[in-house]
């Protein structure tokens, strides 16, 4: 769904959502899926990169406006089944945005007066934002905008694309020398900057870029590439394949297939073709390292590019039933205990080093009860602690003295 220049929740494809004119009603279809699964809830997604910034950073602005997207949003909502919304604004103060660095309290404002009328029809509010720490820090007010979100969808994926002029991953659990952004920096962050844990959500993608080689014999992560790669049979996008694409190329080509030990995702390479992908090991060891955290759960992007039809040697849905085995037995952080003698005592919320330590860090956070509590984690292998920049990195004389 998207919106009208009078913040109206509209469709972008009436044939498609509604019944009228012999549409093919999929909004209904949707959540008619709550019978089949009576714990099933039905987000109505609103946004999307091909919707823009203007129109959102112009409602977002007015209140008449936002009145509007709100009284539509939830029309379309009760009429239909669903049970909240979801907003995919990409992005506020970026892109076409209309108002700049106003969009940051702008969107604050719409979640505050979206969540007074969901509480009131006792609906689920999300927003699907922008991942990567630059990003978020140029758009969001996390702190704010996580009081009024039920659920905070993180797209952690597209980290590198194929627009650069060097390979890279495209969701990496760990990031290396080339890129320190990836999914422990992702997490760090908006927790940090005061997203409650358990309302993060982790964007998975079950899709992979590709890129062309400047030089075959040229092929680690790093390395020069002149542009976007091949297209799927399916998606017929340069640059990018699904999961389900992919697996029939590995199947039915000669493909050499590397796994890079420090950001725990595989990549592919048959000749000038250069292709980073997830599959079920590296989707599962994201999540297992992101349960740590006490997040909420997982985002899919995108369901169809799963195999759906098990086309390949690993059933139907590989990537999404090792999604569901990795939730089902997660495992929860660790926190430390009350703090006594020798034990670290959190000085304020947030990130802090340990004294100990090189390699390991506290977060510290407000409990039910109004105390301070620290948890501990564990920077990947080769990283130390830096409290400078509040993520793991590379050793240097500065961020590690112990």
């Amino acid at each position: 769904m998207g919106i009208n220049a009078k913040g109206t929740v509209v469709s972008l494809d009436a044939y498609l959502d509604y019944p009228e004119n012999w549409g093919r009603d999929n909004l209904r279809k949707f959540t008619s899926l709550k019978r089949t699964n009576p714990k099933l809830k039905a987000l109505l997604a609103v946004g999307g990169w091909n919707e823009g910034s203007a129109k959102y950073s112009n409602m977002a602005s007015n209140p008449k406006l936002r009145k509007n997207f709100i009284t539509s949003a939830i029309r379309i909502i009760q009429n239909y089944g669903f049970d909240g919304l979801d907003i995919d604004w990409e992005y506020p103060n970026a892109r076409d945005s209309v108002h700049g660095e106003a969009d940051i309290d702008n969107f604050v404002q719409l979640l505050k007066e979206l969540r007074e009328e969901f509480d009131k029809n006792d609906l689920i509010l999300s927003a699907a934002v922008a991942a990567v720490t630059n990003s978020a820090a140029s758009s969001y007010d996390i702190k704010g905008i996580s009081q009024y979100l039920d659920f905070v969808n993180l797209m952690a994926y597209d980290i590198n694309n194929p627009s650069d002029n060097t390979t890279g991953h495209n969701a990496p659990l760990h990031g290396n020398k080339n890129n320190l952004q990836a999914i422990d920096v992702i997490l760090e962050y908006w927790i940090g900057q005061g997203c409650p844990p358990e309302k993060l959500v982790l964007g998975l993608p079950f899709y992979g870029h590709s890129y062309e080689l400047a030089d075959r014999e040229n092929f680690d992560v790093g390395d020069s590439s002149t542009g976007p790669g091949i297209a799927g049979s399916y998606t017929s996008t340069k640059g990018l394949l699904g999961y389900n694409e992919l697996c029939e190329k590995f199947e039915r080509e000669l493909w050499n297939i590397y796994y890079d030990d420090i950001s725990k995702v595989p990549y592919a390479v048959q000749g000038k073709n250069w292709v980073s992908f997830d599959d079920v090991d590296s989707l599962t060891n994201k999540l297992e390292y992101a349960l740590k955290f006490n997040i909420s759960g997982a985002m899919i992007w995108s369901i169809e590019t799963d195999d759906f039809r098990g086309t390949c040697s690993d059933g139907n849905y590989p990537l999404l039933r090792a999604v569901n085995r990795a939730l089902n037995k997660s495992v929860p952080g660790t926190p430390v205990s009350p703090p006594g003698s020798d034990e670290f005592v959190c000085p304020d919320e947030g990130y802090h080093a340990d004294p100990k330590s090189c390699t390991s860090y506290y977060f510290c956070l407000y409990d039910a009860g109004n105390k301070l509590v620290a948890k501990l984690f564990h920077c990947p292998v080769n990283l130390v602690w830096d409290q400078k920049k509040q993520y793991c990195d590379y050793r240097n004389n500065e961020n590690c003295k112990i």
